[in-house]
This record gives C-alpha cells, sequence and structure tokens, in this order.
C-alpha cells in the first residue's frame, strides 16, 4: 500500500503564500528549509498528508490548472464564507449543496490555485 504525502505548488511569493495557508486554510507550518541557492521549500499541515510550497527565483511564471483544487474540510460553509469575506478574499464560486449531506465553495490561493472548503453536514 501507498501513501499520498503531499501537494507541491510552486508559488510566486513564499511570504504570500505561506500567510495564506497559515491563516486563511488554517494550516501549521511544519519545517521549511532552503533546498539551494535560490528555492526555498516549506512543508504545512498535521498527520501524513502536507501542502509543500516551493518558491524557486529560476522560475518566473508560475501557471496551475483552472481544473486543480485542493480540499479542506471545515465545520460551516457559511461561517467560513464569511470569514473568507472578512479578509477580503472573493468567494470564487458556490456556495453548492449537491445533496443533503454535503455543502462547499471555492476561493482561489495568492497563485490562482483553486481551494475548496468542504463541510459534511449531518
Amino acid at each position: 500500500m501507498r501513501k499520498f504525502l503531499w501537494a507541491t505548488i510552486t508559488v510566486k511569493d513564499l511570504e504570500e503564500s505561506l500567510k495564506f495557508y497559515q491563516e486563511i486554510v488554517g494550516l501549521t507550518l511544519d519545517r521549511r528549509y532552503e533546498a539551494r541557492p535560490g528555492v526555498e521549500i516549506a512543508f504545512l499541515g498535521m498527520g501524513e498528508t502536507k501542502v509543500e510550497l516551493i518558491k524557486d527565483e529560476s522560475i518566473e511564471d508560475v501557471n496551475i490548472g483552472d481544473h486543480i483544487s485542493l480540499g479542506f474540510e471545515v465545520d460551516s460553509v457559511d461561517d467560513m464564507m464569511e470569514f473568507v469575506k472578512e479578509k477580503d478574499i472573493p468567494i470564487h464560486s458556490g456556495p453548492f449543496q449537491p445533496n443533503p449531506s454535503i455543502k462547499f465553495f471555492y476561493i482561489k490561493d495568492p497563485n490562482g490555485l483553486n481551494i475548496q472548503f468542504f463541510e459534511h453536514i449531518d
């Protein structure tokens, strides 16, 4: 059996992305280091699965596909929507409730990646 370890995102600005993933998404910084001159890496999250952010000074244009997203569970989609609005982060799409048990919406991270906030409804 194989374990899913991390998702890697090449970022435009490491500080801006760290702030977003810590303050908005709620991930904790696990480790951060310089891989080589001009390349800095940070891992965020608790448990086995992490988000890896890489800032490579040699990459000028970060291009993330529009059909990729990272999903994060929240206690309340309504509360999370209010929170991101208070932080002046626009709702990209949603909220959606395709059945009575789930509800979700999307925002964009500082690099254009779709971030989904998902609620299980009892």
